[in-house]
């Protein structure tokens, strides 16, 4: 898929293609090549769904409308947070378009395992747990055998998992040693993995995945970055299921505007009834995020926000 084409497409359409074409080509990076030009190419089209409308965009990773295998979703998830973020941040386009790609190929080293880890049901072996703590070196040592030279684009990928405090991996390096770039890639990397299921556990509600990720921030990352999710994803970003102070249960369509106000669309009456089409309301309270189960509610994205969410 051209670039250019992405204009003919949904933003969900888009995502899901980049999903295909990102899980081929992080195969196939094994058998060297120059992979450069394509993953930036793909990171665009991350770029270019998320200012088409950024509010699909975070729906998507909330309601798992990104088809494909979790370890390649995942990243395509994380890249469209930290993507958000570093546009409201005013990074430059360069400086966007290379985090984007590293947030895209963070864990290329250890892909295969993370599908296997996804289906486990006891604790990880200490093999397993090296296997991770040595994914960062192993992801840059592969992109770079595909043809990756930009060595900003492999310090994000080395160093998304250190920490402030020096208990990060794989070098242990601490506050300014890390890249800033890098600590918005893990900040975003952990709040996705926060928020979506896996098949060893729930997911977290949006409200309680941002209050872990200031908590640790504190410590471990960097608490400037993380008023920059409050500031541009919020308790209740789109997708979050709410039940409202009058009862009804319903879907963030929008987040809060410059004025505070933030848009709803109710999907089900204070008394259980669901409604024949969503309806949006601007002027309601939010009373508390709810569980897909608890909502118990059904829709289609494209009936909360019309075409550019059509499969």
């Amino acid at each position: 898929m051209a670039v250019g084409s992405a204009e003919s497409s949904s933003v969900l359409q888009s995502l899901n293609r980049v999903n295909q074409r990102l899980d081929r080509l992080l195969s196939e990076l094994g058998t060297g090549g120059t992979a450069d030009h394509e993953l930036r190419e793909i990171a665009h089209q991350v770029i270019g769904a998320v200012e088409r409308d950024p509010e699909i965009a975070l729906a998507c990773v909330l309601l798992n409308q990104i088809a494909g295998r979790y370890a390649v979703r995942h990243c395509i998830e994380t890249a469209i947070v930290a993507a958000l973020i570093a546009r409201g941040m005013h990074k430059t386009p360069i400086e966007l378009l290379t985090l984007t790609a590293a947030a895209l190929t963070m864990n290329v080293g250890m892909m295969r395992q993370i599908e296997s880890f996804q289906n486990k049901e006891t604790a990880l072996t200490s093999e397993e747990r090296a296997i991770i703590r040595r994914h960062p070196c192993d992801s840059a040592e592969l992109l770079r055998y595909a043809g990756v030279t930009d060595e900003e684009w492999i310090a994000y990928v080395l160093q998304h998992h250190e920490a402030n405090d020096g208990s990060g991996y794989p070098d242990g390096r601490t506050g300014d040693e890390i890249a800033q770039n890098a600590k918005l890639i893990g900040l975003a990397d952990r709040y996705c993995a926060c928020i979506s299921a896996r098949n060893y556990r729930r997911s977290m509600l949006p409200p309680a995945a941002l209050d872990q990720l200031c908590a640790d921030a504190a410590t471990t990352a960097d608490a400037a970055l993380a008023s920059q999710f409050i500031e541009h994803i919020g308790k209740f970003p789109p997708g979050t299921r709410v039940r409202l102070g009058s009862g009804e249960v319903g879907v963030v369509s929008r987040r809060a505007s410059s004025a505070g106000t933030m848009t709803v669309h109710a999907l089900r009456t204070p008394e259980g009834r669901n409604l024949p089409q969503p309806e949006a309301r601007s002027d309601c309270a939010i009373e508390e995020a709810l569980s897909e189960d608890q909502a118990g509610v059904r829709f289609s994205m494209k009936h909360i926000w019309g075409e550019l969410a059509s499969l």
